[in-house]
């Protein structure tokens, strides 16, 4: 083991306002640890949680550090092999890392930070960072060399040491503000957010000794029910867990260099991650690293279908040429060319998705888009409405049954949606000319009172039959019993000179067939509207 006396590069004046706390999470420190365990060419890391005592340790099996490396690379702020020109690791993975800062981070956010490391067939080398000391060299302005990192005991690793041929193994004292993550969400996190994990079979990351794979996606997936791929994807959570869609519309072309996947969910609470308030959102990554959460905030259309979606979208050109990515590796720089084209272009296959995403909604009997104008809003009121009553109805839990009663639900949608609509007016038009009647104190004509009497006596008969003794007209009703025609009869005999009595004796029949919840044929539908328009005019201007 080295006795080195190990320092950091850099004033400690300056590292501190680099960022020390760029990052404000715990899953973004431990993002970048396994982000450089990725650039180490490692296939297995490590992650062991203990929440009690608010500490971790991760392990790697990368190609570990030298003494040199890990005084001039490590532990030199602002080092990255990008300024030798290279952009892949000798495995030929993409590095992630660019500026060398990200680790200010990782060595910040704990109180004790203890890092071992060695190289195949060496010996560990490394040293402790004690931040609480660090932070009192930075008040006290004192130079790098003034602030040697404690030497390496092996010792604080114990079992996590042994049979560890070559690579890096960090330990986290006491992390600052402690461990609030369950360990069950930072596993679907990981899994959520380390993508090139799931995508490179050579790379694996474990948390407290299981594997981090699409099944912790499990709960997210039975929740989606609409997926559109960008440039047919690839993905082994759609391949593996999105299995049972409502719809899968044909790939959305993007510039070839561009991938991924945008997902709708049933309602806009299945978004949550676990029980936490965090909300799974469309996400851009870059080299399989998650770098812009909730990348529609930058091409928002105020539409309610935006609550529903989540997502990644894959552009691994934004890595190259320059460094686009912010100082906090959050995001990417706003105005960078590059970045600007690409939200312009995902924002006009976002108002395909709104459409198709509307179309499924409501054939699905779901409530879509009320925004859409495409559908008129009475008859998407009508649907909503719809989709409410038929929800009532309980599916039945055998599969074949199920289909069978789906379909016959499906079957009756459009005759219900003109029913409703139909009805709806219906009852408008009929008690508007009632209540004119009564404002006007019009006295009904012997006729119309000979057509109360026969209603009323056959509605109490039928009563008595059944046994029935409740009201079922409110304040009386007598003018309850009379129909279209009858009540434009009568308003037309106070003086009042009724445009639409031919219309109010054509629509009876078709009123009353609407009434016994009938199919109309498509000639009495389109009947029906054109007499609806005329009595909704002819009382507009013959009664007010």
């Amino acid at each position: 083991m080295s006795a080195n006396k190990f320092t950091f590069e850099i004033s400690l004046s300056v590292l501190n306002h680099l960022g020390r706390n760029l990052y404000r999470s715990f899953v973004t420190v431990l993002g970048e640890a396994i982000s450089n365990s990725w650039d180490a060419d490692a296939e297995n890391v490590r992650i062991y949680i203990d929440r009690e005592k608010d500490s971790f340790f991760i392990k790697d099996d990368g190609v570990g550090m030298t003494t040199e490396d890990f005084q001039n690379k490590f532990l030199k702020i602002g080092y990255s092999k990008r300024q030798r020109g290279e952009s892949s690791s000798p495995k030929g993975r993409p590095y992630i890392g660019r500026k060398g800062i990200g680790k200010l981070a990782m060595l910040s956010c704990a109180d004790r930070i203890t890092i071992a490391t060695k190289i195949r067939n060496g010996e560990y080398t490394g040293g402790t960072i004690d931040n609480s000391g660090l932070d009192q060299a930075i008040k006290d302005d004192l130079m790098p060399g003034q602030y040697p990192l404690e030497d390496l005991r092996l010792g604080k690793f114990g079992r996590h040491a042994k049979k560890h041929e070559h690579g890096t193994i960090i330990r986290f004292e006491n992390i600052r503000g402690g461990i609030k993550n369950r360990v069950d969400y930072l596993k679907q996190v990981t899994a959520l957010y380390f993508r090139f994990s799931l995508y490179d079979d050579s790379f694996n990351i474990f948390i407290n000794d299981e594997k981090i794979t699409v099944d912790h996606l499990k709960s997210l997936a039975e929740r989606t029910s609409f997926v559109w791929k960008v440039n047919n994807l690839e993905d082994p959570y759609i391949d593996q867990k999105l299995k049972n869609l409502k719809e899968s519309p044909q790939a959305l072309q993007m510039a070839e260099n561009v991938k991924g996947f945008i997902a709708s969910v049933e309602k806009p609470r299945d978004l949550k991650i676990l029980d936490n308030d965090e909300r799974v959102s469309v996400d851009l990554f870059v080299n399989g690293r998650l770098r812009e959460r909730d990348i529609l905030k930058h091409i928002p259309t105020s539409r309610i279908f935006e609550n529903y979606l989540y997502g990644q979208i894959h552009f691994d050109e934004l890595d190259k040429e320059k460094d686009r990515f912010t100082s906090s590796r959050e995001g990417i720089i706003a105005d960078d060319p590059k970045y600007k084209d690409f939200l312009v272009a995902l924002g006009k296959k976002m108002r395909k998705i709104m459409e198709d995403w509307d179309e499924f909604r409501l054939k699905h009997n779901q409530d879509g888009d009320p925004d859409n104008e495409k559908i008129p809003k009475e008859k998407r009121k009508a649907l909503e409405m719809f989709n409410l009553v038929s929800k009532q109805y309980p599916r039945p839990e055998d599969p074949e049954n199920k289909k069978k009663f789906n379909k016959w639900i499906n079957e009756i949608k459009e005759d219900a949606l003109f029913n409703l609509q139909s009805y709806a007016e219906c009852f408008i038009a009929e008690n508007l000319i009632r209540r004119y009647i009564s404002e006007k104190g019009i006295s009904l004509s012997e006729e119309a009172e000979k057509e109360i009497r026969r209603y009323k006596k056959n509605e109490k008969e039928r009563k008595l039959e059944q046994g029935m003794h409740i009201d079922i007209r409110k304040d009386g009703g007598d003018l309850s019993y009379l129909g279209m025609s009858s009540l434009a009869k009568e308003a037309d005999r106070s003086g009042v000179q009724i445009k639409f009595l031919k219309d109010a004796k054509e629509y009876t029949p078709i009123r009353n067939a609407v009434a016994h919840t009938a199919f109309l044929t498509d000639e009495a539908k389109n009947k029906l509207t054109s007499v609806y328009n005329n009595i909704r005019a002819g009382i507009l201007k013959s009664l007010f």
